[in-house]
């Protein structure tokens, strides 16, 4: 299995213009993070997990030239605001695009994308075959999600185990029985926003508990905002098991 971090960061971090921060103002390329996102690559079909505002710009950045399904998280457009573009997949493949999400993401899908899942659809328009999905395992191309539902304060969020990954974002609360899927589970990829406590997504040190508590032999920070400052600092300060992801990192698993 192949991982790669499309994106690393939030809406809350991206760089504004005239900022004089120390991240808008480093020229480490570990500090310029676009909204998290992953691709996964495994038993030869490509995933990608969460369709941002920076989707294109990440597809094209890490040649990304297949797409065998769409898995969202959740509703938020930092998470699904480039949908738009699996246009150019549709063009490439000559097929629609499977999309997985809950019928809670899907709803929210069809008022913002309204022209894709119109009955009279203008020539051009994304060509997608939406999947509805509960909090129980499915499979695609006989690749097994195992959705670890996480609360991002008072919305129900999915994760993802996939074989020995886990992959989470967006979440400041994980119940017990949820962490029961997580157990096991080699490389935990998990949110971990700033320093200070937040009121919807783990802070740093909560996520060094999560890590602490579940064990994994690896563990990965992503969904960073300014506030949590450079990766260099804050690398230094990790668990030689823990690390800082960034955007194109790849992982062989």
């Amino acid at each position: 299995m192949k991982i790669t971090f499309l994106g690393t960061g939030t809406s809350q971090g991206i760089p504004v213009i005239g900022c004089r921060c120390a991240v808008c103002q480093s020229l480490d390329f570990r500090d310029k993070r676009l909204r998290t996102s992953v691709h996964i690559e495994v038993a030869g079909n490509s995933f990608i997990i969460d369709s941002g505002p920076d989707f294109r710009q990440q597809v094209l950045q890490n040649r990304i030239t297949r797409l065998d399904a769409l898995i969202f998280t959740h509703e938020h457009k930092d998470h699904t605001a480039g949908m738009d573009d699996v246009r150019a997949f549709n063009f490439m493949q000559q097929k629609a695009i499977p999309v997985y999400a809950r019928d809670r993401v899907i709803r929210q899908l069809e008022k913002e994308f309204s022209y894709v899942f119109a009955k009279e659809k203008y020539p051009g328009v994304p060509q997608i075959k939406v999947f509805p999905i509960r909090n129980e395992p499915f499979s695609i191309n006989n690749i097994t999600f195992t959705p670890i539902e996480v609360m991002h304060l008072h919305l129900p969020v999915f994760g993802y185990r996939i074989g020995n990954f886990t992959y989470i974002t967006d979440a400041n609360y994980i119940a017990e029985p949820e962490k029961e899927k997580i157990k096991g589970t080699k490389t935990l990829v998990v949110n971990a926003l700033q320093h200070q406590k937040h009121v919807s997504h783990f802070n740093i040190e909560e996520a060094l508990s999560v890590v602490e508590e579940l064990n994994p032999e690896q563990a990965y920070f992503i969904h960073m905002g300014h506030r949590a400052g450079l990766h260099q600092d804050i690398t230094h300060r990790l668990p030689a098991h823990v690390n800082l992801a960034y955007d194109g990192l790849q992982l062989e698993l």
